[in-house]
């Protein structure tokens, strides 16, 4: 059994759930740029604050706990039908995400990716509305795979998909107008 503890439960409070919303939408105005949430447990807030009884999500990997899912009380579907989808970032994509359509980008999915560590690891320069010139970001646990497949995901803007990528205890957001080239010790690739 799941034992429930207060850091457990101030996930799901109000003011928890506003000051998270804030941070999640800097992230997205300023992609690359690493919110550190209070506490731990990064996924679960980010969770608590997105999803609720009106939404659809897909759990693939089975990566969100009994509780968790139960407190959410949301609509389990096919990520391929789902508005959110929570997946491990450390393996290749299994499944093609909703794009939205023409009338309705916005019901292109959102992809919860978590990673072993943000600000650590690959290199990555970003490129697109919200940053200055370029971004560099270092993601570790991330298989280049997301990255590629999010580039054919994102070729038909408006359409396309939207990731957050998760660590512990920070989030970054990568919308899809974002563009993201690995870099190599050579430079860019």
């Amino acid at each position: 059994m799941n034992e429930v503890t207060g850091q457990d439960l101030q996930a799901w409070g109000p003011q928890r759930q506003q000051a998270v919303f804030r941070q999640l939408m800097r992230a997205f105005s300023f992609p690359g740029r690493i919110e550190t949430l209070a506490g731990e447990a990064a996924l679960t807030q980010t969770l608590a604050t997105l999803v609720d009884s009106e939404v659809t999500l897909a759990d693939p990997q089975q990566l969100i706990d009994t509780l968790t899912r139960q407190r959410l009380q949301t609509r389990m579907t096919g990520a391929e039908r789902a508005q959110f989808i929570v997946a491990d970032g450390g393996q290749p994509p299994a499944f093609e995400p909703s794009l939205g359509t023409l009338e309705s980008p916005e019901q292109g999915a959102t992809i919860l990716l978590q990673v072993a560590k943000l600000g650590e690891g690959s290199a990555w320069q970003l490129t697109g509305p919200g940053i200055a010139a370029s971004q560099s970001l270092a993601i570790a646990g991330l298989d280049t795979a997301w990255i590629e497949r999010r580039r054919c995901w994102n070729e038909g803007f408006p359409l396309g998909v939207d990731l957050i990528l998760i660590d512990r205890s920070r989030v970054l957001a990568l919308p899809r107008t974002t563009s993201a080239t690995r870099i190599t010790a050579q430079g860019e690739q």
